[in-house]
């Protein structure tokens, strides 16, 4: 399900009868982490070059011609027809890994936000277009208490490649206020951070926000209403996704990269269209 609310890995906090629920909802791609999850994801888990860029150009194109959002984001999912769960949350863990060793994955700005607001006692709620797969380490390693995420469909162990609900705009706020309603959380008490035009419902459900970057929109409303601003990931939507795309030639294949500490590099060629037709 899309509002997902299992533990993560961090446990439920303030849980005391006199103590009200605080939770922060923070976005996680080029908010948390400075890539877009789901292309980093699938070009490391497909091991193939040929096979990422036809991925990736099949979504470009469809940006291109002015898909709605929501479809492209489901038509992601389709690349993960018939695979097994089970080796695919693998293959999320091991990204994970490698994913950490390079600077700059973690926001750090931000990840102190979030540290700070855990201390105060908040919980912590991630909410993204990508799944669980390439999510759950990060929630583990933050210590988030729920996800809020887009949910493949799987049947008999395998996904099926589609997607209940693809978790962006304003399906982001709807599953927010199901969170707070459910744990008896008052939206003026939360907060919401974001990077992204596309999160402005979120951060607008609840009574404050942070702005992380230096999207226009998100700095017009941040001005007018006082949030928080925080800079941008220094690589923002071009580091470590896609380099298949980009020049498979000109950089050591996703497969050898499983198995390498070595970061990929950089990819421009049309991350800002996937992340626009997806997030």
């Amino acid at each position: 399900m899309s509002d997902d609310t299992r533990p993560t890995g961090g446990g439920e906090r303030g849980s005391g009868p006199a103590r009200s629920v605080r939770i922060a909802f923070f976005d996680v791609d080029e908010t948390l982490i400075d890539s877009k999850s789901m292309f980093s994801f699938l070009e490391f888990h497909l091991a193939d070059p040929d096979q990422y860029r036809a991925a990736a150009g099949k979504l470009t194109r469809a940006a291109r011609a002015g898909v709605p959002r929501e479809e492209t984001n489901r038509a992601y999912y389709r690349n993960y027809a018939g695979m097994e769960q089970a080796a695919v949350a693998e293959s999320g863990r091991r990204w994970f890994a490698r994913e950490r060793q390079r600077d700059g994955f973690l926001h750090q700005e931000v990840v102190r936000e979030l540290r700070r607001l855990q201390a105060e006692g908040c919980q912590v709620a991630l909410v993204s277009g990508s799944f669980r797969a390439c999510l759950d380490p990060i929630a583990e390693h933050l210590g988030a208490d729920h996800m809020l995420c887009g949910e493949p469909e799987v049947v008999a162990g395998r996904y099926t490649g589609e997607v209940r609900t693809a978790m962006i705009g304003e399906a982001k706020a709807t599953a927010a206020r199901a969170l707070m309603d459910r744990s008896g959380a008052r939206p003026e008490e939360c907060v919401a951070y974001g990077d992204h035009a596309s999160d402005l419902p979120l951060l607008t459900c609840v009574g404050g926000a942070g702005v992380v970057g230096d999207d226009p929109v998100l700095a017009e409303h941040a001005d007018r209403f006082g949030w928080i601003r925080l800079p941008g990931t220094a690589g923002s939507a071009a580091v470590a996704q896609g380099t298949a795309a980009a020049d498979p030639a000109a950089h050591p294949s996703a497969s050898s990269s499983q198995t390498s500490e070595t970061p990929p590099a950089p990819f421009t060629s049309s991350t800002e269209e996937l992340t626009h037709a997806t997030r």
